[in-house]
């Protein structure tokens, strides 16, 4: 954790499961160009009683004083409402929770901070596949229609009434549990359904209200299942649209909310967050 000018700095804040891997990833490769400016977490003890208590930033609000180039979020969407458009008057914000961007208050909070500081709001793809290649087709208006769907086992699912009566009662077969637009969901699954809430942003043209969402509950699950079904427009001469459809078996530990391989991905993505135009950009 020495310090050195060519490093850039990141302020993680959540000291979970992935807050502690990418501190862990950070620290064990010191040659990636990435040191720690501070871990918080809303219980500080965790990160007191650790390895980072020496960068341990008791309260938030203080986050100016270590000189972060980079803050991750990776705590709850509820840090992302109450100070991402704040960490971005002196950093680069590297959203874990993109669920909070449901809120088009949020959201535009975030797009007006960055481009009015000149910093990036970096999307991660995490378990997102094919998010750029979204982004191409929205970007051009090519993009149509997009459903999300993600089937996980009911004790991976942190979710809010209504959907957690519904998901306390599956027993012996797979229940959907939501079906509709990816706003609507976001504050009912916030932990869970940040994969659907990147999609929404990679696919502009559409956004929360358009994109949709399928959230099933599989009792024999053992992995969470992520099923991209993307369609294009309908080609000037008729015919059929354009569609992928992508599925993503990501290994998870039993009631886990975020699958192994997306901690590999997420910290891919945060040695990607550098040097990106101004506003928002995933990686």
């Amino acid at each position: 954790m020495e310090s050195s000018s060519s490093c850039r700095r990141v302020g993680i804040v959540g000291f979970g499961n992935l807050g502690k891997y990418l501190a862990d990833q950070i620290a064990a490769n010191p040659d990636s160009g990435l040191q720690i400016a501070f871990v918080w977490n809303r219980t500080p003890a965790a990160v007191l009683d650790s390895a980072y208590a020496s960068v341990a930033l008791e309260k938030l609000e203080d986050f100016r004083q270590r000189n972060a180039d980079l803050i991750v979020e990776v705590a709850h969407p509820d840090i992302v409402r109450d100070y991402g458009a704040i960490f971005l008057q002196s950093a680069d914000l590297m959203v874990g929770s993109p669920t909070a961007c449901a809120s088009q208050a949020t959201e535009d909070g975030l797009r007006k901070s960055a481009l009015e500081n000149k910093h990036t709001v970096y999307i991660p793809s995490g378990a997102l596949w094919g998010a750029n290649d979204i982004l191409k087709l929205a970007t051009q208006g090519k993009l149509t229609a997009l459903c999300i769907t993600m089937k996980k086992h009911p004790k991976m699912l942190k979710v809010t009434e209504p959907l957690r009566s519904l998901c306390d009662k599956v027993t012996d077969t797979v229940t959907e549990l939501y079906s509709g637009d990816v706003r609507s969901l976001c504050p009912l699954a916030p932990n869970n359904v940040n994969t659907m809430a990147a999609a929404a942003m990679a696919a502009h043209n559409l956004g929360f209200d358009k994109v949709q969402g399928r959230l099933l509950a599989d009792p024999h699950a053992a992995d969470h299942v992520i099923t991209v079904d993307v369609t294009g427009p309908i080609p000037a001469s008729g015919g059929l649209p354009m569609t992928v459809q992508t599925v993503r078996t990501n290994p998870a530990i039993p009631g886990a909310v975020t699958g192994l391989a997306t901690y590999i991905s997420f910290y891919s993505s945060l040695l990607l967050a550098n040097n990106r135009p101004v506003g928002v950009q995933f990686v």
